[in-house]
């Protein structure tokens, strides 16, 4: 059983995030919270061309998300279960502060404040970390079409986004794992590893835990 409420697994484009969450929810029966973001209708033109479409996408990623979060975590039936989500609400204004003009973001994150104001904060916030190599041929192998022209500069501006907010958090536990090209969908010893790690308690602040050569040795 793990020993939290709230968990939110987070990661770059391409990190293994949603496909976890799904195994995890699957083995102990947890409350899944999925990001919908196919439903984006700026998603697409986004990719096309961001500068134009930038603030649309997130603004519509921002109240989607706010609302899939506040009907899932205010639900009286679910105050006993494990709730697995496969973003945390942070990740708005993550995406935003990197796509945004200056003015935008500006505006973008006073709307923000106020949607983030009464949302609880995940007991366990896990991401997952794998070099932008791997995340490249990660996105080519789900083979979207809409995410074809993404750049490793963007993905590693994604990253370093992630990495500044890490260092501002310190009032919740933050587990990174240094995945590498660990395939922990079909590689049971990697998953077994993967639960065993996130089952433990941890500290408020950052813990990091990297899949070495000598854990693959192991399998």
């Amino acid at each position: 059983m793990l020993p939290y409420r709230f968990i939110a697994i987070e990661g770059n484009i391409g990190a293994g995030k949603t496909t976890l969450c799904e195994m995890l929810s699957a083995d102990m029966d947890c409350h899944l919270i999925l990001e919908q973001f196919s439903d984006n209708p700026f998603l697409p033109l986004f990719y096309n061309d961001p500068q134009r479409y930038a603030f649309s996408v997130e603004l519509f990623f921002m109240t989607e998300r706010h609302q899939q979060l506040q009907e899932s975590l205010t639900q009286p039936e679910l105050l006993n279960t494990v709730s697995i989500a496969d973003y945390f609400f942070i990740k708005t204004l993550i995406f935003a502060k990197n796509n945004l003009t200056e003015a935008e973001y500006r505006l973008f994150r006073r709307l923000f404040k106020v949607l983030n104001a009464t949302f609880p904060k995940p007991d366990l916030l896990i991401y997952l970390h794998r070099p932008v190599s791997q995340l490249v041929a990660n996105i080519q192998k789900r083979g979207r079409s809409y995410e074809a022209k993404l750049e490793e500069d963007y993905l590693l501006q994604i990253q370093q986004a992630y990495f500044n907010y890490f260092k501002s958090e310190t009032n919740i536990p933050i587990l990174i794992l240094e995945l590498e090209d660990v395939d922990f969908v079909n590689n049971p010893f990697f998953y077994k590893q993967i639960v065993s790690y996130i089952s433990k308690p941890y500290s408020k602040g950052i813990h990091k835990i990297a899949f070495t050569h000598k854990i693959r040795d192991q399998q």
